[in-house]
């Protein structure tokens, strides 16, 4: 199965949450062809969460499992060292007190 490019799932992602008003924004642009995308939701009272994609080999699928969470600063400073490690790194920032990221519907969880 032929998996969409970086960019182009990004900007799809970016147009999903800006049709039901949840805002969100680029924080660092990746390898527009392959590079992996991490999502940051801050929920905008010092408390964040940060998700990246995993192959689920049980049950051959890929999915979004949380990475950190916990205090912004630490989340942030964990984002930091995940860029260190991988230049081709995405980072998606979603700013939602209700803590909305989308990730679980069809198209974006996969």
């Amino acid at each position: 199965m032929a998996r969409l490019t970086a960019d182009v799932w990004v900007s799809a992602y970016l147009t999903r949450l800006r049709l039901v008003d949840i805002p969100a924004f680029i924080v660092k642009k990746g390898d527009a062809t392959a590079g992996a995308v991490l999502v940051k939701l801050n929920t905008l009272d010092g408390k964040a969460k940060a998700f990246q994609r995993e192959f689920n080999l049980m049950e051959d699928r890929r999915e979004w499992r949380v990475l950190c969470e916990g205090d912004e600063r630490d989340v942030d400073a964990s984002l930091m060292k995940q860029r260190s490690f991988d230049p081709d790194l995405w980072i998606i920032e979603v700013e939602d007190r209700q803590g909305r990221t989308l990730l679980d519907e069809p198209g974006l969880s996969e």
